[in-house]
């Protein structure tokens, strides 16, 4: 039965998600072209906002938590599970203050409105991942801008989504590029909870009733260990407050 009402509220969350998109892309160029990427990035802000309120009509909560007030030296470098697409907005809105730019991979560069034009012109940093070592240099160049415009970083080291909710193992090889071009980085391991389950009708319908959680961890100063050591510290606190 339920299943069955979540068809109608499905198709209203797709109308208000799709004009969310289609409205704000005109506007982020124009905020770019003619303002600057401040501007473009107040835009992208608000749309996230109202992409919570579209996941707000299927009944889907939000809950944000930051267990410790992070330091203001450095640069951050945000590392998350992954387990849908649904990760994002919540991320870019709760996390607006530190200037969030992500690592994501090509494909989402083309085809959707609002979104890929901030991966291409946001500051973000598009990877092939058929090419290792091209996706690298591109990381620590992304890395240097981050670091000379004040911004900060998300990753999901995992590499690819989890279907099923289940943290997977980190690929290490973009956070090593990151410490590696970035001084005095600061990492912040964030675990999330029961996005997946946004998806696990294939997008349609939409389950109704999920409570998404998000939870930002204690930094970790990497300054202060081997890096090593610092990745494993950062892997092992996402995947505690990843609930089984």
């Amino acid at each position: 039965m339920l299943k069955l009402l979540a068809y109608p509220f499905s198709f209203l969350y797709y109308c208000f998600f799709s004009s969310c998109l289609l409205f704000f892309h005109p506007i982020q160029v124009f905020c770019l072209r003619w303002i600057n990427i401040n501007a473009q990035k107040k835009a992208i802000d608000v749309l996230n906002f109202l992409l919570l309120r579209c996941l707000n009509l299927l009944g889907t909560r939000i809950d944000f938590k930051t267990s410790d007030s992070l330091p203001q030296e450095g640069t951050l470098i945000f590392a998350a599970n992954h387990q849908s697409t649904y990760d994002i907005p919540p991320l870019i809105w709760y996390l607006r203050k530190h200037h969030p730019k992500f690592v994501a991979k090509k494909e989402l560069g083309e085809g959707l409105p609002s979104i890929s034009y901030h991966l291409r012109n946001g500051g973000n940093v598009l990877i092939d991942r058929k090419a290792p070592l091209a996706s690298l240099e591109a990381i620590a160049s992304f890395a240097e801008n981050v670091q000379q415009n004040n911004w900060s970083v998300v990753i999901f080291p995992e590499g690819t989504r989890t279907r099923n909710g289940q943290p997977k193992k980190f690929q290490r090889a973009g956070l090593r590029t990151l410490l590696n071009n970035i001084k005095d980085p600061v990492l912040v391991p964030i675990s999330i909870n029961n996005s997946w389950k946004l998806a696990q009708w294939k997008y349609f319908p939409m389950p109704l009733g999920v409570r998404l959680e998000i939870k930002v961890q204690k930094a970790i100063l990497p300054q202060e260990m081997e890096m090593e050591k610092a990745i494993d510290l950062l892997e092992n606190a996402v995947k505690i407050g990843v609930k089984s």
